[in-house]
């Protein structure tokens, strides 16, 4: 009878696990310059399939210093099996003026049949950090042809990774990095996605940060920053007062590529569910580390980023996430 009912728990555990789907690890490698960063998701009611959108680094390329976060377009990967696999499927084309230039760290929000894309720019390519960034507002109504609606005027003229989100009264929010602030989160707020008005107080302060994210789930408002050692935490009830919490995704993992920490990413919360997407420097021993060689340049293995997805858990006071832990991951079809 005990072999019975042994036989019986064994089926069973088929049977469920037949169901459960583990994501890879990695997640997905930009298959062209191997640099996938900043990714961001979201379904393509067009395509009717997920969209990852990322700042495609030029991480095989043997430039000096730091050339390779620059002169990169916006990369593009899309899924037809619920995120289980993902395909590149090339880059978008949004250049507006002559010359090299470069594109960072996209965010999109599907508003009245269109999709509106906000994206840090750079004109030209550098070979070491600096320059003026402005993040840019497009529109398509398929997420492959973008039609270039101009740069926003926000709280200085450097400012990246904006992250959008619209409230319950309609109106949206945007959160993001300004760079003459000391690399803090600021906040501007629009009726239409158009017109924007700025709020001259930052929305998150201290700790230079960048990469926020804010998204609902269990009842909170949260909003994740990347502190370069994995992301903070915020919990908010109202969108205005952000409560501090721990890092998560600070520690390295023992998945493939899933190290040292993650960093700047996008959260999806479907069926009761908030799935991160991260992006790691699986080369190195932490986030900033490696030394340029005798011709100024990083090596390969430091330059090359690979992304991730974990599963972000509410433990009744703030989000947790076990890089380790195996969990059933799965993004269905919205229409």
């Amino acid at each position: 009878m005990k072999k019975v009912w042994l036989l019986f728990a064994l089926l069973g555990f088929v049977v469920v696990s037949g169901f459960c789907q583990q994501p890879s690890a990695p997640l997905f490698r930009d298959p062209v310059y191997d640099g996938a960063a900043d990714p961001v998701v979201i379904w393509n009611k067009t395509e009717k399939n997920w969209w990852m959108l990322y700042s495609a680094r030029r991480a095989n390329q043997m430039i000096p210093d730091v050339a390779f976060c620059y002169g990169n377009n916006v990369g593009i990967a899309s899924s037809d099996d619920n995120g289980k696999t993902w395909v590149y499927r090339g880059e978008l084309d949004l250049d507006f003026e002559r010359g090299t230039n470069t594109f960072w760290a996209p965010d999109v929000i599907y508003h009245n049949g269109e999709y509106h894309m906000f994206v840090v720019y750079y004109r030209g390519v550098r070979s070491h950090w600096g320059g003026n960034p402005v993040i840019h507002h497009y529109v398509s109504k398929d997420m492959w042809d973008w039609n270039h609606i101009g740069p926003l005027k926000l709280s200085s003229n450097s400012v990246i990774d904006a992250t959008l989100f619209k409230m319950k009264n309609g109106k949206f929010r945007m959160w993001y990095k300004d760079e003459t602030r000391g690399a803090i989160t600021m906040m501007s707020e629009s009726d239409d996605l158009y017109n924007w008005t700025n709020n001259d107080e930052p929305a998150i302060g201290g700790r230079a940060h960048e990469g926020p994210k804010v998204f609902e789930f269990k009842g909170y408002y949260w909003m994740l920053t990347d502190e370069w050692q994995g992301m903070r935490v915020y919990k908010s009830n109202d969108l205005n007062n952000w409560e501090r919490h721990g890092l998560i995704l600070d520690k390295p993992s023992l998945r493939k590529e899933d190290s040292p920490s993650g960093a700047h990413g996008d959260v999806v919360v479907v069926d009761g569910k908030a799935y991160i997407f991260y992006f790691t420097h699986p080369g190195r021993t932490k986030h900033f580390a490696g030394e340029m060689d005798e011709d100024g340049c990083y090596s390969y293995s430091n330059r090359r980023s690979s992304i991730q997805v974990g599963e972000l858990e509410f433990d009744g006071e703030t989000l947790t996430c076990d890089r380790d832990k195996p969990f059933d991951f799965f993004l269905p079809n919205l229409d």
